[in-house]
């Protein structure tokens, strides 16, 4: 099949209006300003959210994010692919964006071969099969239980149906003349698209008969495999026509007016039959307003409660005012509709019944609204009459609520601890005169508000229909408040900066010394030597705004000051992005709430105690998102339920541990950082701890406040922006290990965390996708160089084949073995040790030097040798560190100096932006700390296999690396960084 060119496409995109095709689809659009908008058919829009621009024939949806062009359109609207989009387009008729006025576009009219009562004798007969295919159809059988309709009357009443695709069998053969006339009669009637699709497939089927003729048709997607982008409501094209329920309320003095069908049709099933329904809160039609204005004295107004619904109503109200009727909107629970609080109550209907009855009886009692010359003013006191009928007064002392009905006064507890909309428990207690009587309930529950009303009675001598009425008052001001409260709780009210504040935080932050600042901010409150590995905490810290955050666990034996370490980064954080426990259960980690620990911090202070939490942590580490399904009893009915919680990330991880076998699995997701044991940094440490007891100390704990909330604020101005890494495929890492796919990450990440916290003092760049802008930062070469130090120390530590501290303890052993060999002027292969001459020496416990000593032993550092006393054992050391292994180091890494001699414009000019020779091939030719790309490779550019030459690179390496750790430590960022080069 040949290709649609590019020009025919074009010509489709912008010769064909949308604006003419929504609105012979059956959209209708409204003027704003150049644009229109509509509400979105891919969700379930109550406000239009839906923009067409027509100077660029696009559309976007605020809502959902649908956008596009016409075919994009025609696309999600049909369900189709792009060639039968465009097809259906080019066979179209609709008019070009050349007319003047594209939104008053005339309809193509589709002729229809069959007569107004063939037509409507078929809609019928259409309406009668979805109704046969809904009694035999489970899925929405089970759809409409859910949703509390499964009610037999209702059902045969309204002839709800179900379209599952086989209308085709109802119609007479295509091949007949009778059987293309009724197909053309369905596209004309809109039961049919274009394409011959059915409508409404898929589709519970809500008809609006009049009189014996069809005039409206409304559909709702069922099924929990729907395409996100689906339409979820769906009517016939046109104007809506029609008035839902005629018979039921064309006798009657007082209706309700639901925004939805859904809506009617539950009150419908609860005993309340003079419902019907507009069709949304824009779909209220004159056929309706002629019909109640000349039937009906008074209106209660159910829509939705929230802002659409409300100014619908308002509305409304100053529309049937001007009629002399009775408009009041009746006040259910906010940000609710009809449906959803109907589900609430799945005891009995009489429950739900009881209560809108209460609610309809609150209305009833507000005085009658007549039109003021300021409509506001209308919504206004309709709006004050609203919260007086529906909200008690509550008077609050600490955590309790008191109310006041009557004689009789009411105290609430344990409101604030109901954290789902699906119960209300609470602690009650009535007094009434000298009498009282207390209880917890559930109010959501009948039979524990009959068993709460039934001994109120007795103990407090108070009529039952009263204590009825009052609980019914109480359930509804007590769903206003929890209401609140979980508004409240779910958004974090963001901490708002003083200008002095917002500027000392850019000074920092745009300070061009900025990690040197950090390092000695550190040391200004406190923390002795640990230059690194602060340095790597506090970036690992702010790569919470990151995608993809660092994981850091600080390993190190008992009282070497791990806590402090992960405690002094961790100040330097906000409080409220953090969260900071000792210990983590194995499912705790699910229940943390939907974005709790989105962009947040999790610290858990010993490895140990999260180790029942390990398989979640590493998910939510690698994935980014956990989900479990829990099984729990439904308290309305005592039958076991599925409930899904989800947590979503990112999260950035911290852990510290003394345990000398640590998870694999989790280790290896984490960069490991190891706290200096020596013995002058011990010293160090007790100096640091003379002087906090000084008069100098005191003052410098005051300063160390100021110094924290100037770092809090910086951080609060970080944004989670994207960074970009313009160097990234020149960049190299070693590969002959399988676990360096996530190290090599890892060094990704930690070039990005520098980035980020760089942000002012990068450009903010802006590229369009989509027709959506997506800012970001770009990396600079200066952030890959200091990135590249850091990976020498932290990860040239992961990366070795022995654990951080197994390493640790042979470079101890080393010393110790080489002062005692010189000493006595013997050479190494000689001298013999014991386990007590290292503890001795080291100071380390007994536990850990067997470990990590039987470590050195399996991998041939050591070699045990059988002791002259009984079976204690002697040992030699074998390990010979002529190449200077003991220096942390990550082989692989390109050298910096390389790519900024590949930016420099002279070489730009000669050889491209990355070179014409084996020096700049990229990451196809692994590295080895400075040394070049190819320049061991073979001819293909590949990884050399020979370990001599791997040996090679070791040495050549082993003459740059010319300060180990302990120095590292005692010197600013920026001077050992200096004295590197």
């Amino acid at each position: 099949m040949a290709r649609i060119s590019d020009r025919e496409v074009e010509k489709v995109k912008m010769g064909i209006s949308l604006v003419a095709l929504l609105e012979q689809q059956g959209f209708e659009l409204k003027k704003q300003g150049k644009d229109y908008a509509t509400c979105c058919p891919f969700h379930d829009d109550k406000t239009p959210s839906l923009i067409i621009t027509p100077d660029k024939n696009l559309y976007n949806c605020f809502g959902c994010g649908a956008a596009g062009s016409v075919i994009d359109w025609m696309m999600q609207i049909e369900k189709v692919g792009f060639r039968k989009a465009v097809d259906l387009l080019r066979e179209s008729s609709l008019p070009s964006l050349a007319a003047k006025d594209v939104g008053a576009a005339p309809k193509p009219e589709i002729k229809n071969p069959l007569s107004e009562t063939e037509s409507q004798a078929l809609k019928m007969k259409v309406v009668n099969h979805y109704h046969a295919c809904l009694l035999e159809n489970v899925t929405v059988q089970a759809y409409l239980k859910k949703r509390g309709l499964d009610h037999p009357e209702l059902i045969n009443t309204f002839k709800l149906g179900f379209s599952d695709r086989s209308l085709g069998k109802l119609l007479s053969p295509r091949h007949l003349q009778q059987g293309k006339d009724e197909r053309e009669s369905l596209k004309k009637n809109g039961l049919c698209l274009e394409s011959g699709m059915e409508r409404f497939s898929g589709s519970l089927v809500v008809p609006v008969i009049n009189k014996g003729k069809v005039f409206e048709i409304y559909g709702r997607k069922v099924g929990n495999k729907l395409n996100k982008d689906a339409a979820r409501h769906l009517y016939l094209p046109g104007k809506h026509e029609g008035i839902w329920n005629l018979e039921g309320i064309q006798n009657q003095t007082e209706i309700i007016l639901c925004e939805s069908l859904i809506d009617a049709m539950t009150l419908w099933a609860n005993g309340f039959k003079n419902v019907t329904t507009s069709y949304g809160v824009n779909g209220f039609t004159e056929e309706l307003h002629d019909f109640i204005r000349n039937n009906i004295k008074t209106v209660f107004i159910a829509y939705d409660r929230d802002e659409g619904g409300n100014k619908a109503a308002h509305a409304l109200i100053e529309k049937f005012t001007v009629d002399n009727v009775k408009a009041l909107q009746l006040g259910f629970p906010p940000e609710m509709d009809i449906n959803e609080w109907a589900q609430a109550y799945q005891e009995s209907e009489e429950s739900f019944a009881d209560m809108f009855n209460e609610c309809l009886l609150s209305a009833r009692a507000s005085t009658p609204y007549f039109l003021a010359a300021d409509s506001s003013l209308v919504a206004q006191k309709v709006e004050e009459a609203l919260v007086t009928s529906r909200v008690l007064g509550v008077a609050r002392e600490n955590d309790d609520l008191h109310i006041d009905l009557g004689q009789r006064h009411y105290r609430v507890r344990g409101l604030e601890k109901n954290k789902h909309r699906e119960q209300l428990k609470i602690n009650l207690m009535l007094r009434h005169g000298d009498n009282f009587f207390i209880d917890a309930l559930d109010l959501y529950q009948s039979k524990q508000r009959q068993q709460f009303i039934k001994q109120a009675v007795v103990e407090c001598g108070v009529d039952e229909g009263i204590l009825k009425a009052d609980l019914g008052k109480l359930l509804l001001t007590l769903e206003h408040e929890q209401e609140n409260h979980l508004k409240a709780g779910a958004k974090e009210k963001p901490v708002e900066l003083s200008k002095d504040e917002t500027d000392s935080a850019l000074l920092l932050l745009k300070d061009p010394d900025l990690l040197n600042r950090i390092v000695n901010d550190f040391g200004l409150c406190g923390v002795v030597g640990e230059a690194t590995n602060a340095l790597v905490g506090y970036l690992a810290a702010t790569s919470r705004k990151l995608e993809k955050p660092l994981a850091v666990m600080i390993q190190s034996t008992s009282a070497a000051g791990k806590s402090s370490l992960m405690d002094a980064v961790l100040n330097f954080m906000p409080s409220e992005e953090r969260m900071q426990y000792s210990a983590m259960t194995g499912q705790a980690l699910y229940y943390l709430g939907e974005t709790n620990l989105k962009h947040k911090i999790l610290a858990i202070a010993e490895e140990e105690g999260a180790s029942n939490a390990s398989y979640a942590l590493k998910l939510l580490q690698s994935e980014g998102e956990i989900t479990i399904a829990s099984t729990s009893k439904d308290e309305s009915s005592g039958d076991l339920q599925t409930k899904e919680y989800t947590v979503e990330g990112p999260v950035m991880l911290f852990l510290t541990t003394t345990a000398i076998d640590v998870d694999e699995e989790l280790l290896n997701r984490c960069l490991v950082i190891t706290v200096n044991e020596s013995q002058p940094q011990t010293n160090a440490i007790h100096d640091q701890q003379r002087f906090n007891d000084t008069i100098e100390g005191l003052l410098a704990k005051e300063h160390k406040q100021d110094v924290l909330t100037c770092h809090h604020n910086a951080q609060r101005l970080l944004k989670s922006v994207h960074v970009v890494n313009p160097f990234a495929k020149q960049l190299t890492f070693l590969s002959h290990q399988t676990r360096s796919r996530r190290d090599h990450q890892k060094y990704l990440t930690l070039i990005k965390s520098v980035t980020l916290l760089h942000q002012y003092q990068r450009e903010m760049k802006t590229i369009t996708h989509n027709e959506k802008v997506i800012e970001y930062i770009e990396v600079a070469l200066s952030d890959i160089e200091i990135a590249n130090e850091l990976a020498h120390e932290v990860l040239g530590r992961t990366l070795d084949e022995l654990p951080p501290q197994t390493r640790t303890l042979l470079t101890r052993i080393q010393t110790m073995v080489g002062e005692a060999c010189k000493a006595d002027n013997v050479e190494q292969t000689t001298y013999r040790f014991s386990r007590r001459d290292v503890r001795v020496y080291t100071g380390w416990g007994e536990t850990q030097v067997r470990v990590h000593m039987q470590r050195l032993v399996d991998m041939e550092y050591v070699l045990t040798h059988r002791g002259s006393r009984g079976h204690s054992y002697e040992y030699e050391l074998l390990f010979d560190d002529a190449q200077g292994m003991d220096a942390p180091h990550v082989n692989g890494l390109l050298d910096v100096s390389v790519l900024r001699k590949q930016s420099s414009p002279m070489h730009t000019s000669m050889n491209g932006s990355r070179g014409n020779g084996d020096m700049f091939a990229g990451s196809s030719r692994p590295q080895r700390g400075a040394i070049a790309a190819g320049s061991h490779s073979d001819k293909n550019g590949s990884q050399p296999k020979c370990d001599k030459t791997l040996e090679l690179f070791e040495k050549a390496n082993a003459k740059k690396r010319i300060i180990g750790k302990e120095k590292m430590n005692k010197m600013p960022f920026t001077c050992w960084r200096n004295k590197t080069e």
